[in-house]
């Protein structure tokens, strides 16, 4: 699979946008066209046409030109890429069109697009975020702990960012309640200024009172709570390729000073030996090897011994109930997410010992979702093997 261009920004003074130009070195967004939206929300047509004026009514707000050229960037993908979900998830219902599920699709197309061309990591995650969100804005304060809502997403997207993108989207539809959906995007900026998490994430007193907040439903943002814990797990997350095993020899190893890397070997659990020795094909788990090594794990947090989990891990649905376990047992859970660019993780997993199918580290691509701190005490973000 070639990797595709990274989608133009309209640049200042002018911020014209050339949408034809923009289509032709885009592909992807001809599978918009023909999508129907429900017209009760979409009176303007197709998901084409309205993701055309999102990015315009976007452009033409001062709040959006007074940006700086990052922000403004990350903003447009982010307006470009909102509804890239759509096409697989609309569905006729009562011969209504509806696209459930739209913007968690929407957020995995969004990161493998702008991973495999090449896009800065940090603006990557970010619009994935935003596309993630987008309709958060519009219900946040229907919600029973609406406070709750913005800051889980002020951990991982830029709130007055997504206010922006919501407001653009509200812009370019035409619907009988457009007003009432821009007042929710007014009403949701300030929940967000009185939250103190508008421009930056929520601020916790300490890593473990973040942990504890979202793990629980009920618990008060500001309560310091108390760390009573007994070591460190260490979860390796990671495409295949990406740097997870040289990440392991370069700082485990090393950090378990006077151990020699047999003994070192004692302390990580890989699914990649595990599957070695089971005779299973790289990139594929049995459920018999998943339960034998959660067993080993289980008999070392007993002990209450720190090791490292050595596995891709990437998605927040394979990495919940190993954190939730970890942290039952009373341990520190600490994330390493390890990555490089598209290119050198290809040939990286070319010359693995046991490379992956191709087609798999391509879907695996297609469904990745990068660990945040919403979910651990620690996460270190490993670019190109450098810490």
């Amino acid at each position: 699979m070639s990797a595709p261009d990274l989608p133009a920004c309209p640049e200042a003074p002018t911020f014209a946008l050339d949408w034809t130009e923009l289509e032709r070195a885009q592909p992807w967004l001809a599978s918009l066209r023909g999508t129907p939206q429900n017209p009760e929300y979409h009176a303007e047509g197709d998901v084409h046409l309205h993701t055309k004026l999102v990015c315009e009514a976007l452009i033409d707000l001062p709040a959006w030109r007074a940006l700086a050229e990052p922000e403004r960037r990350i903003a447009f993908w982010a307006a470009l890429l909102h509804d890239a979900g759509k096409p697989a998830c609309t569905r006729l219902v009562g011969g209504v069109p509806s696209s459930p599920g739209h913007s968690g699709r929407g957020e995995r197309i969004a990161r493998a697009l702008l991973y495999r061309a090449g896009a800065e990591p940090a603006h990557r995650e970010q619009v994935a975020q935003l596309v993630r969100f987008h309709q958060l804005p519009y219900f946040a304060l229907e919600r029973q702990r609406p406070e709750r809502v913005v800051i889980g997403c002020s951990q991982v997207a830029r709130c007055d960012l997504l206010a922006l993108l919501a407001e653009a989207d509200v812009r370019g539809r035409v619907c009988r309640d457009q007003a009432r959906l821009l007042d929710n995007v007014e009403l949701f900026r300030e929940l967000c200024r009185e939250t103190e998490c508008y421009d930056a994430p929520y601020r916790f007193a300490s890593d473990e009172s973040r942990v504890q907040y979202f793990r629980s439903e009920d618990r008060d943002p500001t309560y310091a709570a108390y760390e009573d814990r007994h070591g460190i797990v260490t979860l390796l997350s990671g495409l295949p390729g990406s740097g997870k095993d040289h990440w392991l020899r370069q700082h485990e190893l090393s950090a378990a000073s006077g151990t020699t890397e047999d003994e070192v070997r004692g302390h990580v659990i890989s699914l990649d030996e595990l599957r070695r020795e089971s005779g299973l094909a790289p990139g594929r788990t049995s459920g018999q090897l998943l339960q034998a090594a959660k067993d080993r794990a289980r008999s070392w947090l007993r002990e209450h011994r720190s090791f490292v989990w050595n596995a891709t891990n990437v998605t927040r649905k394979l990495r919940r109930p190993l954190l939730d376990l970890f942290l039952d047992y009373g341990m520190r859970a600490h994330i390493v997410h390890c990555e490089v660019p598209y290119g050198a993780l290809l040939e990286q997993n070319r010359n693995r010992r046991s490379p992956v199918p191709v087609e798999v580290v391509e879907d695996l691509i297609d469904r990745w979702q990068p660990a945040d701190a919403t979910e651990a005490h620690a996460v270190v973000r490993v670019m190109g093997g450098q810490r």
